[in-house]
């Protein structure tokens, strides 16, 4: 069977057995930012097993993209010399939510291997936990166990191998695992099914207690099944890696299984393709932080083993199709999104050749440094240095200098890196920063049985909300706010939409008519998942007390405005699609009264002519004035359907789905505009990059826009009226003086370089070096360009010697050094401006003939200049 045809069978069985199909999460977690990526089939059932969410199915099955490169599950570094690790694979799973047990988890495992995939049943070996801790031994697995395998192929093992836990508390149970032997080769037993039995809640002093609803959690990786129904002693030597590897030998003019070093190099580049091309296909984009970070690692780990396989130009992004083909039927993101993941990967292959060409001549010359001292390894700071200035990766760094046999202070390095983090941080926080608020709530408050009711899509205005709890300005609960005070207030259901999805909250106020109280409500914020959501208030008269009941009113002005920016995000977001391609997905926004903002991925700047598309496309829509529907859907009946889900949410079963018929339909739970023409004149007023393949736009809809363009007319008539010119040759004239200015400029500059020659005999200062005539001059007022015209002059009219010239303008200084080509073989002119430049505060460098330097200390100009006779004396020994 090919690993194709391995995972369609699987799912087919389990859908048999009354599963649901649920697709793969993506390998960025929505709803955990503890979580680097998926790392399990359960992530995204965690909510089920621990009893906070429900959905209409009790029995699920996955084909789960996982990652694991970080904390226990990281596998990096064994990849490439190991046959069976890897950062990315495939778990196939079944789940049971409070359904069937240990009895039905066994059988359907036996039947999946032994019926449908036909294994042999005496190659299976089964294992139960033998009971340790004082956790009894699993006797109703072992009878289970007995009605399918004799005594002697059940091993019972202790808590390491089969006793499973979700963390120090919560869930947790005994596990049986499947292996397979194959009697052959170094690792003959091989494991290949693990059914969690989950039956047990841990509590915070450790004490077990059953679960009133048992459940059921397995996992097997399809990569390792592979090999096994296929009969490969590797992972590699299946169809899930061959056609990758295959690519990779005709790229390189190797073949693989020919050398063991080649080989190593081809593993790392087969996998981290796969790992890369499915981040990207995701939505991570290679940058310097977390998630970014992991993807760049994984990239440039690939980079330098291709390079090592005598790969020098881009060839990561070959791998892509090959990839799209073999695994585009189970993931068609991999064929929608192949040309935006084929310019991401060929972006950041280009990015790392620039860091290695100006990066590598600097890492030499501190292994140079450090060879010079036989023992002493490459300084730590050095490194940190590299890493810091020029981009070259740690692990780069540390494989470089082992070639040459210098090790790497690494002590120091992570030393210089947390010192770096420390300073980032205090950076961030200076000037303060903004905190979730703790809220404390007593046991048996009211809130605890309450429900998250927002009426907010219906109405902006509800009388009647009963005031739930109070907290004042620190979350501290209080039974009353007065007039002045600053707190909190939780209602039974409100009108006030709480920040999610880019939108900002409402404002507006609470009053309460019956006490002539009034609270201006500034924010909404949330105290836990599923309880009310907490007011951000300042009363500004009378008293808000608990269990008193108010008017909640938003503010329907500013309401209406952010809803006019919501609905024209999501017209900029298909009109971006409709311009630059299919590969643009959301990566970030902020929907607010005044504006949006919205990120995407795309990895290049865009072009005027295409922003003037884009907002062409948004407005023609606007004009359009069609409805702007919402409704309740299924979410994978909606996904389904083509609409589109955001990176980074979390949907439950149902979803609200806004539609702009026959151009935009999202998920989403934001407040929109009920027709297009709603939205009003709608302008794009930025564009811009924020990280390595992410642009950002910003745009302004409705009022905010029409004073936009009122502003702009305005700018406009005072640039006419000053310009003397009808409106339509404002461009030209504006050209004209600026070219006039520079021209001005020049006959400035030729002026002041005739002057100062003109003074060479009387202000020129000449002194002889070893028979070297060095000449000298503090010539204020002139800047690169005419240092550089008065330093050509003078060397001309020398006809041999060194020319050292330098020019305060403002607060910064500017030197030039010019050697005649007689003497460029004793004396470099780059040499000789690199021991002057610390002298003004500042570096440069330069060709033989000619070097330049800045520096930020103008009055030490003469001091540099004195300096000069005995820095060219150093020079020429």
């Amino acid at each position: 069977m090919t690993s194709n045809e391995i995972r369609r069978s699987f799912l087919a069985y389990f859908e048999q057995q009354g599963h649901r199909i649920v697709p793969s999460a993506p390998l960025v977690p929505g709803d955990d930012p503890t979580l680097l990526f998926t790392n399990a089939g359960m992530n995204q059932f965690k909510d089920l097993f621990l009893g906070r969410e429900r959905r209409g199915y009790t029995r699920a099955a996955t084909a789960q993209k996982v990652m694991r490169v970080s904390g226990k599950h990281n596998d990096l570094d064994n990849v490439g010399p190991s046959l069976r690790h890897h950062t990315f694979f495939e778990m196939l799973g079944n789940f049971s939510f409070g359904d069937y047990f240990k009895a039905e988890a066994i059988t359907f495992a036996w039947t999946m291997l032994t019926e449908v995939w036909k294994m042999p049943p005496e190659r299976l070996v089964v294992s139960i936990f033998k009971g340790e801790h004082g956790i009894p031994r699993d006797a109703e697995a072992y009878d289970l166990w007995r009605k399918y395998v004799p005594a002697e192929r059940i091993l019972e093992m202790g808590a390491e191998d089969n006793f499973w836990q979700m963390g120090d508390t919560g869930p947790c149970g005994r596990c049986s695992e499947i292996y397979y032997v194959r009697g052959t080769g170094t690792d003959p037993e091989i494991e290949v099914w693990n059914n969690v039995f989950m039956e047990f809640e841990r509590g915070a002093d450790g004490t077990l207690t059953p679960l009133p609803a048992p459940s059921i959690d397995t996992g097997m990786g399809l990569e390792r099944i592979t090999a096994v129904m296929q009969q490969k002693d590797s992972n590699y030597d299946t169809d899930l890696f061959m056609p990758l590897l295959t690519r990779v030998g005709e790229l390189a003019g190797v073949v693989y299984g020919s050398d063991a070093a080649t080989d190593v190099s081809m593993r790392v580049v087969a996998d981290h393709a796969r790992a890369m091309t499915f981040l990207i296909a995701d939505g991570v984009l290679p940058s310097n932080e977390w998630r970014g970070y992991v993807l760049r690692k994984i990239m440039r780990r690939a980079m330098r083993h291709g390079k090592q396989l005598g790969l020098t130009d881009p060839f990561l992004h070959e791998m892509v199709g090959v990839l799209a083909r073999e695994m585009g039927e189970a993931y068609p993101e991999l064929r929608t999104q192949r040309a935006s993941i084929e310019q991401t990967i060929t972006a950041e292959e280009r990015r790392f050749d620039t860091v290695l060409t100006e990066g590598l001549p600097k890492l030499e010359a501190e292994i140079a440094k450090a060879l010079e001292h036989p023992g002493q390894p490459l300084s730590g700071a050095a490194a940190f240095r590299l890493y810091d200035t020029f981009g070259v990766p740690f692990d780069f760094i540390e494989d470089t200098a082992a070639t040459r046999g210098v090790s790497v202070d690494r002590a120091a390095f992570d030393a210089a890196m947390s010192g770096q983090r420390e300073k980032a941080r205090a950076q961030s926080a200076f000037g303060g920063t903004k905190t979730a608020t703790a809220f404390r709530i007593d046991d048996g408050a009211a809130i605890l049985t309450a429900s998250d009711q927002f009426v907010g899509y219906q109405t902006t205005h509800d009388t009647g909300a009963k005031i739930l709890g109070l907290w004042d300005a620190h979350g501290a609960p209080t039974a009353a706010l007065a007039a002045g005070d600053d707190g909190f207030v939780a209602l039974a259901r409100t009108p006030f939409y709480l920040e999610s999805g880019g939108q900002v909250s409402d404002v507006g106020f609470l009053v309460d008519a019956s006490a002539d109280a009034q609270a201006r409500v500034d924010g909404v914020v949330r105290i836990k998942p599923g309880l009310p959501r907490a007011h951000r208030v300042r009363v500004e008269r009378g008293t808000l007390r608990t269990g008193t009941s108010v008017a909640a009113t938003v503010d329907a002005p500013t309401r209406d405005a952010t809803r006019r920016h919501h609905t024209g995000t999501h017209l900029l977001h298909a009109a971006l699609r409709q311009v630059l391609g299919p590969h643009v997905k959301q990566a970030g926004s902020l929907v607010g009264p005044d504006r949006l903002r919205f990120d995407f991925s795309h990895p290049q700047p865009i072009s005027a002519d295409d922003l003037t598309r884009i907002e062409a496309i948004v407005n023609t829509q606007i004009l359009a004035n069609l409805p702007v529907t919402t409704e309740e859907q299924a979410t994978e009946e909606a996904i389904a359907a083509g609409a589109m889900a955001l990176f980074g949410e979390k949907y439950g079963e149902r979803v609200r789905v806004v539609t702009v018929p026959g151009f935009s339909v999202e998920l989403c739970g934001g407040t929109h505009v009920r027709a297009t023409g709603d939205v009003g004149p709608f302008v794009i007023v930025s564009e811009s990059g924020v990280a390595a393949g992410v642009r950002r736009v910003e745009a302004l809809a409705g009022h905010a826009a029409r004073a936009w363009y009122a502003d702009q007319r305005r700018t406009a008539e005072t640039a006419v009226a000053a310009l003397q010119v009808p409106p339509d040759q404002v461009g030209a004239a504006v050209a004209r003086l600026q070219s006039e200015v520079k021209r001005l400029q020049r006959e400035v500059t030729q002026l002041k370089m005739a002057a100062a020659a003109d003074s060479a005999g009387a202000e020129w200062e000449t002194v002889t070096v070893a028979g070297i005539p060095l000449a000298r001059r503090h010539a204020d007022g002139l800047d690169g360009d005419g240092l550089r015209g008065l330093a050509d002059t003078l060397r001309q009219q020398m006809g041999s010697g060194v020319v050292v010239i330098a020019s305060a303008l403002g607060e910064k200084a500017q030197m030039v050094v010019a050697v005649t080509p007689d003497l460029t073989g004793r004396v470099k002119a780059g040499a000789l401006v690199k021991l002057l430049a610390p002298h003004i505060g500042g570096g440069g460098g330069g060709r033989p003939d000619f070097a330049e330097a800045g520096g930020k200390r103008p009055g030490d100009i003469p001091a540099m200049l004195d300096a000069a006779p005995a820095a060219l004396e150093s020079l020429l020994g």
